[in-house]
């Protein structure tokens, strides 16, 4: 890869965005955060992370990193670590990541930050309880997952482009966000106050909820913020050699040698 390649990266949220760049932009619009560096905000889930991908696609990006926050599947995992998965699990099927890509991340990175690797899982909805975390781990045997890192890494397989994946985690295994709570949330993760408040006060999303929210979002921005700093906003892409990217794995077991270390 040269160094005039351009990275992709696809964020979900507001939230994730703003450690890469302050200023606010729509979903599906592509900013330029560096001069081979470009974002598309894709809002939650797999559909909007897809086309999100396709128009950087269609930029002819050289590369393609899912940035973002994950849930807890493993209870050893709590709000703030990092999780730089070796391989994306999609419906049934493994999907590579550029592992040497991966590595350099990893070595660059401050010794305080707790960082695992192992299986990073796809999920089309969100996760609202710890069975349901429980039971997506011991079907696919990974430490943590989000809605939009399966659909990048599928893409990116197809399209043999060096991928990676950037996540933190927001929520532990314990604790997840109220069903009531996606009513009053815009795609790009901000809240509807107007329609908040009543649930506020019905008890339907209790104070003490959102404030753990509101901490674990705060612990896993301040890890983005900080592999941002380090690292810097190409990421490193330049040096990984597109013809040795990877290439798609299909109906492999999952959960063998899978586990966060």
């Amino acid at each position: 890869m040269e160094n005039s390649s351009i990275l992709g990266i696809v964020s979900a949220l507001k939230a994730e965005a703003s450690c890469l760049m302050k200023l606010r932009f729509p979903l599906f619009k592509i900013a330029r955060i560096a001069p081979t560096t470009r974002l598309c905000l894709s809002g939650m889930g797999p559909e909007g992370a897809l086309r999100a991908t396709q128009i950087l696609h269609e930029y002819e990006v050289d590369a393609l990193l899912s940035f973002g926050v994950a849930a807890a599947l493993d209870n050893a995992l709590v709000p703030g670590d990092l999780v730089l998965p070796e391989m994306i699990y999609n419906d049934g099927r493994s999907l590579p990541v550029t592992l040497e890509w991966r590595q350099r991340i990893a070595e660059l990175l401050p010794s305080y930050l707790t960082v695992v690797g192992g299986t990073l899982a796809g999920t089309e909805e969100p996760l609202f309880s710890r069975q349901e975390k429980i039971e997506l781990r011991e079907k696919t045997g990974a430490c943590a997952a989000d809605m939009e890192t399966a659909m990048v890494a599928e893409f990116a397989a197809r399209a043999d482009l060096p991928f990676i994946a950037i996540r933190a985690i927001v929520d532990p295994l314990e604790f997840s966000p109220p069903p009531a709570l996606m009513n009053v949330v815009y795609a790009d993760g901000t809240a509807d106050i107007v329609r908040l408040l009543p649930l506020l006060f019905n008890g339907s999303v209790p104070f003490k909820t959102l404030f753990h929210l509101g901490m674990g979002m705060y612990a896993a921005r301040s890890t983005l913020s900080k592999v941002a700093e380090t690292v810097g906003l190409t990421f490193k892409s330049e040096l990984t050699d597109r013809s040795h990217a990877h290439a798609l794995i299909s109906n492999r077991e999952p959960g063998i040698g899978n586990d966060a270390s």
